[in-house]
């Protein structure tokens, strides 16, 4: 089966869940008490990073309907490994939950030689909560807007001369697949954060990065930045008018980071599925949606069953890809 049109159905069935209101029945699960205390999930990255404050967001939400608090504890190092490990080894009684990345949950196992953790065998899917797309930005007066095609002509003519600014892992992941797909022999920069690569391409150091929505909004808005292309498989409402890579000739392609909520393996399935329920509820929340649209997040829910296939096809994609262009992580 083709892991690109796998992963493009779980994610349609995904968005028309959610755009449905389809919920998952209770009445199975009436007579439970879980919750009877509060609940916690661990963050695995430090208070303040994107993933510390959806998580927050997202909580305080399902507090209200769950009528217990969701206690959110901060674990961070090693690129979310610990975090990960500690809940891996958590009892799996409903009352503790990793929220997982696309890199603890699906690229770490091909950067460290150590996780502390089994990806594919510690953990319960329980409920994505969204989608971070990023984008292809420049600065270069001769690469417009939405200009993918103009782009790979560009690379073409003057193999590796073009210069990207990559301030992450995902962002390496990201143009490992776009040079291989697009067969657009770009060079790479990398960088040890954001700010760095943007202060860099701002300054015309680089002609190009490419980073997350959040980062690079303001300065598309000001006009400092142009985007070239967002790499989820079509355009998303947080960058209107922008196309997706896919959208402009590069067919298939969609890499995008994401999170989710995972519990340790064996937790009882009636306690994952009524968590997802009030996870899929508190997405469907119009402010809610708004706040993470905001933080640079495209929100989507997808349920356990769900959430397993689609982390099982990203570890294949996000593996292979490391492992073909021998990312590493510095």
């Amino acid at each position: 089966m083709n892991p690109q049109l796998t992963r493009r159905r779980i994610l349609q069935a995904g968005t028309a869940m959610a755009a449905c209101g389809v919920a998952m029945p209770m009445n199975a699960f009436a007579q439970t008490t879980w919750p009877d205390r509060p609940i916690r999930v661990i963050v695995p990255y430090a208070a303040g990073q994107g993933a510390d404050v959806l998580m927050r967001l997202v909580g305080q939400e399902v507090a209200k309907t769950l009528n217990q608090p969701v206690v959110i504890e901060n674990r961070a190092g090693a690129g979310g490994n610990i975090g990960a490990a500690a809940v891996a080894k958590a009892p799996a009684d409903g009352y503790t939950f990793l929220f997982g990345t696309n890199a603890t949950n699906a690229a770490n196992e091909f950067l460290y030689p150590n996780l502390g953790y089994n990806p594919a065998t510690d953990f319960d899917g329980v409920a994505m909560v969204g989608l971070l797309p990023m984008v292809i930005c420049t600065t270069a007066a001769d690469l417009p807007t939405n200009g993918i095609a103009e782009l790979i002509s560009r690379a073409r003519a003057k193999p590796n001369t073009l210069n990207v600014g990559l301030p992450s892992t995902t962002a390496s992941v990201v143009f490992a697949q776009f040079v291989k797909s697009a067969q657009a022999p770009l060079f790479s920069v990398k960088y040890k954060a954001s700010a760095q690569s943007m202060t860099d391409v701002l300054g015309g150091q680089i002609p190009l990065v490419i980073d997350t929505v959040t980062a690079a909004r303001p300065h598309i808005a000001s006009g400092k930045l142009k985007a070239v292309g967002i790499t989820s498989l079509k355009g998303s409402e947080m960058l209107p008018g922008v196309k997706s890579v896919a959208e402009q000739g590069v067919t298939g392609f969609d890499v995008v980071a994401w999170d989710a909520l995972f519990a340790p393996r064996g937790t009882p399935p009636e306690v994952t599925q009524k968590f997802a329920q009030h996870v899929q509820r508190a997405l469907q929340q119009p402010e809610l949606r708004r706040k993470l649209l905001e933080t640079g997040v495209e929100p989507l829910f997808m349920g356990p069953a769900q959430l397993d296939a689609f982390v099982k096809d990203e570890r294949q994609k996000w593996g292979a890809t490391i492992k073909a262009a021998e990312i590493r992580v510095d």
